[in-house]
């Protein structure tokens, strides 16, 4: 393990020796003055080596309560590496450690200090003891802190390593199993086609025989992790979803002399895994582990489920501040709390059941039983963390209560078809058992809806045949309200995923007052495009709080998404809190807003929710919103809707509106442009030569599918290197559309400002046209436009003065030294239409501004 040089060494506790020397003068000498110095000092010894040190930690101490950590050490599987606790200076250190034991710290690697001394144990017992004030001992003290590393944690370590490289294989060798049984087992084809038939009924109409054998490779997968870490073989019997599964897998393996032999070639990929998690005792460790097993499954094997569903571990800290604040919102808005009877609460997108546990561990042990038993509901789609959850929560209602109950309460279905009607008396949700959990939690009247649903806006590319699914009376409800209500133009984002859960939470409440709290992308803050969103958010519900935690690195790339992102991701995160209360009079509307410091690092956002536990403790900002749907305001201009616009809608259609330009178009839309456009004339003509060879020869096997009936994402060639795909050329694909080459659909144009391209400008290998063709016609029409009139406004002296300011405050990159890309302007003085050529003007104008006499013509166009 990576450690510190000696120099380094020495220069940090120098440092917190002159902390803890200030502290101490300014006359603190209790815990909460002095642990930051020493917290400081781990801090710094542990990141060359990985470790990550979390503050104000609340784990499961080993008496089965819930204990507070002054400080926890994570690797890089987010398990426990060790455990840090500061005492007082005038502290007696051993009566301390004795009162900390009897609570039930855990003793694996924890270090306990009072500034003066420190003690660290590990295994149980003591390892080492330290005077603080000993440079040398304090370096022996923290190196083995640090460089602790049980043997079973390491051999697993190596395994999942291991395993997650081997991932690949073992999918081939499943699949392989899998392939020979469809030909040759004709049991297992029957058990086949009819779980197929049982997912197209109940989870998805477009299910692929191919998802049906993903599922069951899963299930293989967890069977026999759940044997070896949990030793609990009869999860695969109660569970209602794992035991359709078993009877895929008893007529997979009908053929083999045991189960055991026909699983025996995948031995080599599961042994060192399972006799690695074998010496594993502590739950919580077991739980990590298998957490940390799930994700690395999803990104190595299937990275389009977790593009889709959003694949991510919620941070504790994250969880337990929603779940606060949702205990708090119950008692200050309605008097009630997470255990009163008829408080029904739901996680619509489980995951591994984080926050289900987490409410579990908050329940009163009198109210567990009934909330457990029918008062709490989760639902997942995908199966691994499906199975992954229901573990997870009927072990933690089985270390509070000392009993097993399978958890009636989580459900194998997709949460936003829940909202779709029954179709008929025989809708079965995947199982009877299934369709019963499902039915009763249709029925319940909830009352708290909570979770981290997934974020996906859509695939980045058509040819990644990845597309959100579409969810029909969902997605009807978002263009009835959300997207109805937007003044946007393109309200593609509305798509995203975690839209979708906020239209269907705010309907899952129905008439009743309730609290929804979700996690989610902060998109929907500021983005244009979530006006109308906003809108019906402020009718739909009487108080929002929204917890700004930053960390878009699209919109800043200056952020690190694994360093300022609370998730390690791209897209920017908030918590938000809507309440719905309208008890007695008319409730003022409450719109509530923080954020942290955009450049606070993951650690720092993270430790900021655990100092301030609830939404109770946060200092809000009100928010105003004003009449275009706008929430965060601060620093525009409120005089916008007073300028005249260059063009609208109304102006364009001749109805009302004075605009500046009659008609405005988007300009050309290809959803390909490095096949589209290029710089080089003969370079984009051999692009889209090989674009268009490739595009009929598909158009002609398409046509030679005869009577199979085949999707056409299924069907079409998705090799990046030769074609491009979009939504209207599959389109144009099933209409049978040939697309031809024509020297003369070679046209300029401006890509960028002040940026010539070449574009192959034609109606199927461009998306969109848009109003384009009336613009430019022909070849020659691009000529005649080469200089852009603008005569119908050249006695507005106010634009005459912009357009001499902006030609005057050009920034020309390079110029002198190379190319530049400029429009050709002209203007009249008067308004009888004289054009007068401004070229020399304005390169006069650019010489002078840049003081280079060298700009010439060649470097403006």
């Amino acid at each position: 393990m990576p450690a510190l040089t000696p120099k380094a060494a020495a220069a940090l506790i120098h440092t917190y020796r002159d902390t803890l020397a200030a502290v101490e003068r300014a006359g603190a000498s209790n815990e909460g003055a002095t642990r930051a110095a020493f917290g400081a000092l781990l801090e710094a010894w542990a990141k060359p080596a990985g470790l990550t040190l979390l503050a104000e930690q609340t784990v499961e101490g080993t008496r089965n309560r819930p204990i507070r950590l002054d400080g926890q050490l994570l690797n890089e599987l987010r398990l426990t590496h060790g455990i840090w606790e500061a005492k007082d200076s005038g502290d007696d250190l051993e009566r301390e450690i004795t009162r900390k034991i009897a609570a039930g710290y855990p003793l694996k690697n924890t270090l306990f200090e009072n500034t003066r001394r420190a003690v660290l144990y590990q295994d149980g017992r003591v390892a080492f003891a330290a005077d603080l004030t000993d440079a040398a001992a304090v370096t022996r003290l923290l190196d083995s802190f640090i460089a602790y590393s049980p043997a079973q944690i390491s051999e697993f370590r190596r395994a999942l390593a291991q395993f997650r490289s081997d991932i690949p294989d073992l999918a081939r060798a499943l699949t392989e199993l899998i392939d020979a049984a469809q030909r040759d087992n004709a049991k297992f084809r029957a058990a086949l086609a009819g779980f197929l038939a049982h997912c197209r009924a109940a989870l998805n109409p477009q299910t692929s025989p191919a998802e049906v054998a993903d599922m069951l490779k899963q299930h293989i997968l967890t069977e026999r992790i759940f044997r070896a870490i949990f030793a609990n073989p009869d999860f695969v019997r109660r569970n209602a979803v794992a035991a359709e599964l078993e009877q895929m897998v008893d007529a997979l393996t009908s053929q083999a002399f045991s189960r055991d032999a026909f699983y025996k070639k995948l031995d080599y990929f599961y042994r060192p895994l399972e006799d690695a998690a074998r010496t594993i005792e502590d739950y919580a460790e077991k739980q990590a582990l298998l957490n940390t097993l799930y994700e690395q499954f999803f990104q190595a094997y299937s990275t389009r489920a977790a593009d889709t569903h959003g694949i991510v571990y919620t941070p504790p800290a994250i969880v337990r501040w929603m779940v606060q604040s949702v205990q708090q919102a119950l008692a200050a808005e309605f008097g009630l709390a997470l255990a009163s009877p008829g408080v029904h609460i739901i996680d619509p997108c489980v995951g591994t059941g984080t926050f289900v546990m987490e409410l579990l561990a908050r329940l009163p042990g009198h109210a567990l039983p009934a909330k457990y038993a029918a008062e709490l509901h989760a639902n997942e789609v995908l199966l691994l963390p499906y199975y992954i959850a229901a573990q997870n929560i009927e072990h933690a209602y089985f270390a509070r209560t000392g009993s097993y109950a399978p958890f009636p309460g989580i459900c194998f279905a997709d949460t936003l078809d829940l909202a779709e009607p029954r179709q008929n008396d025989q809708y079965v949700m995947f199982t009877p058992p299934n369709s019963e959990r499902v039915e009763a939690q249709k029925a319940a009247p909830i009352r708290v809806i909570i979770g981290n649903p997934p974020y996906n806006v859509g695939q980045e590319s058509e040819n990644d045949n990845n597309k959100n699914r579409k969810h029909k009376t969902v997605d009807a409800r978002i263009a009835a309200t959300y997207a109805k209500a937007s003044r946007a133009s393109n309200k593609n984002a509305l798509s995203d995923t975690y839209v979708k859960f906020f239209r269907w939470a705010t309907d899952r409440l129905g008439d009743r007052d309730g609290i929804v709290c979700f996690v989610s992308n902060n998109s929907f803050l500021e983005q244009i495009a979530f006006d109308g969103m906003r809108r019906h958010l402020l009718d739909d519900f009487t108080h929002i709080y929204t917890f700004d935690l930053g960390g878009n690195v699209r919109k800043n790339p200056k952020l690190s998404g694994s360093k300022h992102n609370a998730f390690g991701i791209q897209v920017g995160v908030a918590i938000t809190l809507l309440i719905r209360n309208r008890q007695g009079a008319a409730p003022a509307r409450r719109l509530e807003y923080t954020r942290v410091d955009e450049f606070w690092t993951r650690q720092q956002k993270l430790e900021y929710l655990e100092q301030k536990a609830d939404y109770t403790q946060i200092d809000w900002q009100p928010l105003t919103p004003d009449a275009r749907g706008t929430w965060i305001t601060a620093g525009l201009e409120a005089d916008f809707d007073s300028f005249l616009p260059l063009g609208s809608k109304e102006g364009k259609a001749g109805i009302d509106g004075e605009t500046i330009f009659k008609t405005y178009g988007r300009g050309v839309a290809t959803s390909r442009d490095d096949w589209a456009y290029d710089f080089h004339a003969d370079e984009l003509e051999r692009k889209v030569r090989l674009l268009i060879e490739t595009y009929n020869a598909e158009v002609d096997r398409w046509a030679r599918r005869g009577s199979e009936v085949t999707a056409v994402d299924d069907f079409v060639l998705n090799d990046d290197k030769r074609i491009k795909w979009s939504r209207d050329l599959k389109l144009d694909l099933q209409r049978g559309h040939h697309a031809v080459f024509d020297q003369s659909k070679i046209r300029r144009s401006l890509y960028r400002p002040f940026c010539r391209q070449y574009l192959f400008f034609d109606r199927i290998l461009n998306e969109e046209v848009y109003v384009m063709p009336s613009i430019f016609p022909t070849p020659e029409s691009e000529q005649e436009n080469e200089v852009i009139c603008l005569t119908d406004l050249a006695s507005e002296k106010p634009f005459m003065t912009l357009m001499t300011n902006c030609i005057a405050d050009l920034h020309l990159v390079g110029a002198g030294s190379g190319t530049q890309c400029f429009p050709f302007y002209t203007y009249a003085e008067d308004g009888t239409g004289r054009r007068e050529n401004i070229t020399d003007w304005a390169l006069a104008r650019c010489q002078a501004h840049y003081g280079d006499p060298a700009i010439s013509k060649r470097d403006l166009f």
